[in-house]
């Protein structure tokens, strides 16, 4: 397996490359760190941790498998609680999102399946292989793409890093090289192919980054914000090298991103987690559908300073843009309120000018979920 995590350089050498120009690594042996800006040095995971049950299962068995899983950081009552008992199976040739606010355990959890923190107890599998039983084989097919900006070599070019990415999977960079001119070209890199990745932008970086993750061939790939410092065409080139891959070679995916027009658009399924639980999983159109969420935008001039001022200390979600008599709100609410919307609205004498009606999408479900746990806490 390699993987890529900018800000936490390997200690290996390239070709006399120093430390911290680039990190790669084919064994997982960084330290961790988790998204609650908890951080705890943790051994590589080569002993079994107490309770943890290392049965394999069938190979045919789910491209990724997880079940049980917990890490705490800390003692008594300093402690926090990064993942708790998180289950869940993912399909082979599937792209699977992870969503969750800052601190919901996204990143623990990522790095728990990959073998970069230890887990307290649970079990991962890899196409039916125990990861903590026989983690080179579990991790022979596994890719890793973590969030930051220094995941490749900077001073081997662009197609050097494919090469050598590939080859410490390995791969011989031969075999796969039809497969590097259509990344490289599918990514808007083909006339960069020579030029040493020190010397490119951050969003360039960040497409030789993704190419690198694809160059070997691996069956299970995780991307940790992959769009990060794309532009708009260059992310919806990687949204549709994506799907190809997962439609026409069985790629597996988890993508673990904040942008939510890139796991709507790309992803089969959606994991949502809140405070180290899973408190969502299904479908796009599955988590669509099932809320009942009403997105409504009124303009009125009858919509003053006081009035919304009200509705902002009413409804959560909402926004206003003020006009130059009146105001515009766009309100996102259940049932109840939006018939507390319109009955304070009428109480209120505000004649409703213009009303447009707004399919809620994947933001919404998402704020909906977690604020409604929050609530239940």
């Amino acid at each position: 397996m390699t993987v890529r995590d900018n800000g936490r350089p390997s200690s290996s050498e390239v070709d006399g490359i120093a430390p911290g120009e680039g990190s790669a690594s084919k064994s997982v042996d960084r330290p961790s760190f988790d998204d609650s800006a908890v951080s705890e040095e943790i051994e590589p995971v080569h002993d079994v941790p107490g309770g943890v049950d290392t049965a394999t299962v069938d190979d045919h068995d789910a491209a990724v498998s997880v079940t049980g899983l917990k890490k705490r950081f800390g003692d008594g009552t300093a402690a926090i609680t990064a993942v708790n008992d998180v289950s869940f199976e993912i399909e082979t040739g599937s792209i699977v999102g992870l969503l969750g606010p800052n601190g919901a355990g996204k990143t623990t959890l990522i790095k728990s399946i990959l073998g970069m923190v230890l887990p307290d107890g649970g079990t991962v599998r890899i196409r039916g292989i125990d990861v903590y039983d026989r983690p080179r084989d579990a991790y022979a097919s596994v890719d890793a793409m973590l969030e930051g900006a220094r995941n490749d070599y900077w001073r081997l070019t662009v197609q050097e890093n494919l090469r050598y990415f590939a080859t410490i999977s390995g791969v011989d960079p031969d075999s796969v090289r039809e497969r590097h001119e259509r990344l490289l070209t599918q990514l808007g890199l083909a006339e960069k192919a020579d030029v040493p990745v020190r010397e490119l932008s951050r969003g360039m970086k960040q497409k030789v980054s993704l190419a690198s993750v694809l160059a070997g061939g691996a069956e299970v790939v995780f991307l940790d914000e992959p769009t990060l410092g794309l532009d708009i065409e260059s992310s919806r080139t990687l949204q549709r090298e994506l799907r190809r891959l997962v439609e026409e070679e069985d790629l597996t995916v988890v993508l673990s991103s904040h942008d939510m027009d890139v796991v709507e658009t790309v992803c089969d399924r959606v994991l949502i987690m809140s405070d180290g639980a899973v408190i969502a999983d299904d479908t796009v159109d599955a988590l669509l559908s099932g809320t009942d969420l009403h997105c409504i935008e009124i303009t009125s001039s009858d919509l003053v300073a006081s009035v919304v001022s009200t509705l902002e200390n009413q409804f959560e979600t909402i926004t206003v843009e003020p006009r130059d008599r009146g105001s515009r709100i766009e309100v996102t609410t259940d049932s109840d309120g939006l018939y507390e919307l319109l009955a304070h609205l009428r109480a209120n004498d505000v004649t409703l000018e213009r009303v447009r009606t707004i399919e809620p999408d994947l933001e919404d479900v998402f704020v909906d979920l977690t604020t409604l746990e929050r609530r239940d806490e």
